[in-house]
């Protein structure tokens, strides 16, 4: 069943200025990939509202200014010493990528998924876009394939609410997060979106939140 702009806004208020443009973006993918259940849009919902911010984020910055948390952040582009902390040499060297999102990017994206080393730009060009983070060439190819748009040549394509919303039901749907929405799996879920933990208490008020407007009967 479709949502509303005003179940929409229940879930996430801080959507107010882009709720008009991205109901119907976002009715369109989750129709188009099977989120269509009531426990599985509360779940998506829930971890696209957390990644983009509300739906006003659908680029990745990479802006830092503390070089232990980049170094924390991004544990494949700085090293760790065995109790899992970031080495003092390595975060003097991290010094170097703050307040630069495109350097960082390049820096802890490159050489990997498809993209070409630092030096190529690769880690700038296909960093997170849209309302869950399509990230590496890899995944800017086989997103595009499914959606049949030139990702590869325009990834900026994806910082439109259409491309941003069906995107990220794509990859929904690909990492077959339906069917962990319908046993409840949302911390799984979490670890799909994200590789970790990271926002978890958000992520978790907000798929309350969402299950509370779109399925009340199951709380």
């Amino acid at each position: 069943m479709p949502i509303t702009e005003q179940q929409l806004l229940r879930i996430l208020p801080n959507a107010r200025p882009v709720a008009g443009v991205f109901v119907s973006a976002l009715n369109l993918a989750m129709a188009r990939f099977d989120i269509t259940s009531p426990v599985r849009q509360a779940a998506f919902l829930a971890q696209v509202g957390h990644e983009s911010v509300s739906l006003t984020k659908l680029s990745e910055s990479l802006y830092y200014k503390d070089p232990e948390r980049v170094a924390l952040l991004f544990k494949y582009g700085f090293d760790l010493n065995k109790n899992g902390r970031v080495d003092p040499a390595e975060v003097e060297f991290a010094k170097g990528y703050l307040r630069n999102s495109e350097k960082l990017a390049n820096r802890v994206y490159g050489g990997r998924y498809g993209n070409g080393p630092e030096a190529s730009g690769d880690g700038y060009k296909y960093r997170g876009r849209g309302l869950i983070g399509i990230t590496f060439s890899d995944n800017y190819r086989l997103c595009g394939k499914a959606l049949g748009l030139p990702l590869l040549d325009r990834p900026e394509l994806l910082e439109q609410p259409e491309h941003a919303a069906m995107s990220a039901a794509w990859y929904w749907w690909d990492r077959g997060l339906n069917e962990l929405a319908d046993v409840g799996q949302f911390d799984r879920i979490t670890r799909v979106v994200n590789g970790g933990d990271n926002g978890r208490a958000e992520r978790l008020a907000l798929w309350a939140t969402a299950k509370g407007v779109l399925c009340p009967s199951s709380i």
